[in-house]
């Protein structure tokens, strides 16, 4: 039996320098070379212990140092057999201590490599006569290094290539070295946590852990939707923290290696992707880890692991109370975080952002105290809204006097808005019918024709609700190849639902457009197009309003997924007056008379009096002098051309010089 304090010095040598030792001359020679020195010290630690290379491999096995600690747990949870555990012990003080690297270097001369070749770790097996028996040949051992779990978990790199087998280098990851020695590290290409200021709120945490209940039943893999990657990847850590774990967000394939580095740093794995509509992925397996493995994605796609379909969570937006508390927290201000949470569908991680660039343009503005108008300001600069290169932003706000509309299409613009404010509680009081369908997205048609106001109103609206603008880019969804229409689609509804936005689809036709007979297969496709949209657009928990010159263009299924259709008549001589003084302003010189004539004869909509009051401008600013009749009239005559139409006959009547 060994006593207590030969026992007690085997304990403190790592296996790394066990091994050493064994490979350590008998004797060292007075000029000896700094490495045989270096590694003579080992075997004399060793010698001290008293005993043969079995025994120190028994004896490690069964009391490992604490250096050792992780290696010889992945050792037993792995099943690696010796010659692995030797191995993966070597490689891995390679990249940790510059003198094995040395050391090695100088065995190993004249092949001179710095990490242990396969024949020398062979070498060292033998001399700790290794379960494959005492002598074995060495192709023995590289056979079973090179079948062994550590080269098949990417734990161990084998380099052979133009190179003898025996002569193979071997190597552990970097990461996995500072994780066999207890060191923090990263997965390369990986991150892991995530900023605090991203919170959620109770609700979902509350969620994340009823989740992370079902993986103590058996569950291995949950898919986490949301529309934006982070607030996906905040309630991914959540769940990786109600399982006592830290989140490892992998964005691509994952190296060979993941899995061991996953056990040691006790991580789970969140898989960062987005599929498409319909579109299914695989979820790659992970070598050396049998624990949780999570998704985090949006809302379309399915994914399967292991054979099996992955069960989703997609990620709600918090009730209003919760808002609130999540805007009073953000601004400490009661009153504001009651008017924003209340009017706003915003989720945690937009509420804490727009407060920030709110402050911003508080203080832009020398105002000391955020408003509502503040927070406003940033959601129309586009602050923390990614709709990347599917939307276009339009920033600029659209007040009430900028805007001219008959009291009729006022009205319903009003009860359009109103809709708007109402739509998270519209269903509370209202019966099971209602309720069990109920989405509190907004869908409406403008249509009429080109000039009439259509893209104005949809603007002054969004200024209204205090929400940003974007106009959906038909050139940056629509593609040639097939299903990435619908992908692009997918990710702007779910983008746009986070980040609570107003969606412009102008001149709509041209992607809800009808459906039409099946004559060939780029008919087939348009039309699956189509149903996916008409799917879309009825579950969209946003604002989406369309505008286009014809009702008539639309599928007969779409009126009845829409909560208003606007029409935008022509406007008749009052409403052409009304305009010509709105875009007009103080800068004319116009009489009453003149303005009446124009307001009659002149049958031109909104858009066409802008660009003929902009063209008066210039000639009048060429002269210095005030707009005249005579600007109107030429620029009249310039905007009826450009329509392919003639001028009013009465126009010219009375024109000023």
């Amino acid at each position: 039996m060994n006593s207590p304090g030969i026992l007690g010095d085997v304990q403190t040598l790592p296996l790394y320098g066990l091994a050493l030792a064994l490979l350590a001359p008998a004797e060292l020679a007075p000029d000896g070379a700094l490495e045989a020195r270096w590694m003579y010290s080992w075997r004399e630690r060793c010698q001290a212990t008293g005993l043969g290379g079995n025994e120190i491999w028994n004896q490690w096995l069964g009391f490992p140092p604490d250096a050792d600690a992780n290696l010889h747990a992945l050792a037993i949870e792995l099943a690696l057999n010796r010659t692995e555990t030797l191995a993966v012990a070597l490689a891995a003080a390679v990249e940790l201590d510059p003198m094995v690297g040395r050391v090695l270097a100088w065995l190993q001369h004249p092949a001179g490599h710095a990490r242990p070749t396969l024949g020398l770790v062979a070498t060292l097996a033998a001399a700790m006569h290794d379960e494959l028996g005492p002598g074995s040949a060495a192709v023995s051992h590289a056979a079973a290094l090179m079948a062994g779990q550590a080269r098949a978990c990417g734990l161990l790199h084998v380099d052979a290539e133009n190179t003898p087998l025996q002569e193979a280098a071997l190597r552990v990851p970097v990461p996995l070295a500072l994780a066999l020695a207890g060191e923090a590290s990263t997965w390369p290409g990986g991150e892991s946590g995530l900023p605090e200021h991203l919170t959620l709120p109770a609700s979902i945490h509350a969620q994340a852990a009823r989740h992370a209940l079902a993986f103590s039943a058996g569950h291995r893999a949950l898919a986490i939707r949301s529309g934006h990657p982070r607030e996906a990847r905040a309630a991914a850590r959540a769940v990786a923290k109600a399982l006592h774990a830290d989140a490892a967000y992998v964005p691509g394939e994952p190296a060979a290696g993941l899995g061991p580095w996953l056990w040691l740093t006790g991580c789970i794995p969140v898989f960062c992707t987005e599929l498409g509509p319909g579109e299914l992925r695989s979820l790659p397996k992970l070598p050396g880890y049998g624990g949780a493995v999570l998704v985090a994605s949006g809302p379309d796609g399915v994914f399967e692991f292991d054979g099996e379909p992955v069960a989703s969570w997609r990620i709600p937006v918090p009730g209003a109370e919760e808002r609130i508390a999540l805007w009073h927290d953000a601004t400490q201000d009661a009153e504001l975080a009651q008017t924003l949470g209340r009017r706003h569908r915003h989720h945690a991680g937009r509420i804490a952002d727009l407060a920030r660039a709110g402050q911003f343009h508080a203080r832009l503005g020398g105002a000391g105290n955020l408003t509502a108008g503040d927070v406003a300001k940033a959601a129309r600069s586009g602050a923390a809204a990614d709709l990347g290169t599917l939307a276009e932003l339009l920033p600029d706000p659209i007040l009430d006097d900028a805007i001219v509309l008959p009291a009729v299409l006022r009205a319903e613009l009003d009860l359009l808005a109103s809709r708007c404010h109402a739509r998270d509680e519209l269903a509370a009081e209202l019966g099971p019918a209602v309720q069990a369908r109920y989405r509190p997205g907004v869908r409406a048609l403008l249509y009429g024709p080109s000039g009439t106001g259509k893209t104005l109103a949809v603007a002054w609206l969004a200024t209204r609700l205090g929400m940003p603008l974007y106009r959906v880019d038909l050139a940056s969804v629509t593609s040639k190849y097939i299903g990435e229409t619908e992908k692009n689609l997918a990710q702007l509804f779910a983008r746009a639902e986070h980040a609570e936005v107003v969606l412009l689809f102008d001149e709509a036709d041209a992607l809800f457009g009808k459906r039409t007979d099946v004559k060939d297969s780029n008919d087939r496709f348009a039309n699956a197009q189509t149903n996916y949209l008409l799917q879309r657009i009825e579950s969209f928990e946003g604002i989406a309003i369309l505008t286009s010159n014809s009702r008539a263009r639309f599928d007969s299924a779409f009126a009845r997924r829409l909560d208003a259709v606007i029409e935008f008549p022509a406007p008749g001589p009052e409403d052409r007056r009304a305009l010509w003084l709105a875009h007009l302003g103080q800068g004319h010189a116009l009489s009453v008379a003149e303005l009446n004539r124009l307001a009659a004869a002149c049958d031109l909509a909104g858009g066409h009096i802008r660009n003929v009051a902009l063209a008066a401008a210039v000639a009048a600013r060429l002269q210095n002098r005030a707009i005249a009749y005579g600007d109107i009239a030429a620029g009249v005559a310039a905007e009826c051309r450009k329509l392919g139409k003639q001028p009013p006959p009465g126009l010219a009547v009375e024109r000023s010089s």
